[in-house]
């Protein structure tokens, strides 16, 4: 459960949230858990995903606390899709003022620079990287136009460190700069971008498919992520929402080109 009210926050704003929806697990992902705080502050909300159904739950769940949302079926690798997105953002909800970038993959062949295979780099970039410049691509017209809006991109903490993970960690670090590229380019339009790196969630899944690749239980997992964190927990979805919600709020008015860690002091170990 999220903490603290959030209601008027983002009164009469219009966000789409890409990944909404999550894979099945026990605790909540960062698409739905950004999706549900968006609007409980008033966001009326698209939730994007390649899988119709899981977008669709996180619809129920907004709508059955009385928020505002509607589902968007769509591969954001796809300019077509992209574009799609933004167009039934704009039917539905007559504008378009946030977009939160939060699709990620990485596993299935990623690795260090000599295991990592070809394929896997390609899907990784192609997914974490083109997808999310896509859908900005595609949103910024009518940000631009309208002289104000703002992006948030969910990077990772795996951006600034890591060694194992080459395709995940570059496409990460390449996010952060493309986040800066665009606030840049923005900014004289009041287009605002900024990311996030979370470090070490309690996600179904970060800890569901870690667990089941190394054939250990959840549990076990979380104890030993746990430790490896300088505050000695992990967080959650919630915490990765609530920075996304400060980003996308005009209490961040002045902010652009930040990279925000939220990590329990990772990024600190790290540097």
């Amino acid at each position: 459960m999220s903490l603290g009210d959030v209601s008027g926050r983002l009164a009469g704003k219009v966000a789409i949230v890409s990944g909404a929806g999550q894979t099945p697990g026990e605790n909540i992902g960062n698409g739905r858990a950004i999706a549900l705080l968006f609007a409980r502050a008033g966001a009326s909300v698209l939730c994007v995903d390649r899988e119709e159904a899981r977008a669709s739950e996180t619809v129920a769940e907004i709508e059955g606390e009385g928020g505002v949302a509607t589902s968007c079926h769509a591969d954001i690798t796809k300019m077509g899709d992209a574009s799609r997105i933004v167009q039934e953002c704009l039917d539905a909800f007559g504008r378009v003022d946030i977009l939160v970038n939060n699709v990620g993959i990485g596993g299935n062949g990623d690795g260090p620079a000599h295991k990592l295979t070809e394929d896997a780099f390609d899907r990784i970039m192609r997914v974490n990287l083109k997808g999310a410049w896509l859908v900005t691509k595609a949103v910024l017209p009518s940000l631009r136009e309208q002289q104000g809006g703002a992006i948030v991109n969910i990077s990772s903490l795996a951006s600034v460190g890591g060694g194992f993970q080459m395709a995940y960690e570059v496409s990460k670090a390449a996010m952060n700069r493309m986040t800066q590229s665009v606030a840049m380019s923005g900014a004289s339009r009041g287009v605002r971008c900024n990311a996030i790196t979370p470090g070490l969630m309690d996600t179904p899944m970060a800890v569901g498919g870690i667990a089941a690749a190394r054939g250990i239980s959840e549990q076990a997992l979380r104890e030993e992520r746990s430790k490896s964190v300088p505050m000695k927990f992990m967080g959650t979805g919630w915490d990765t929402a609530h920075a996304a919600l400060f980003l996308a709020s005009d209490e961040a008015r002045f902010i652009t080109g930040a990279i925000l860690p939220v990590d329990g002091g990772g990024s600190v170990r790290v540097g």
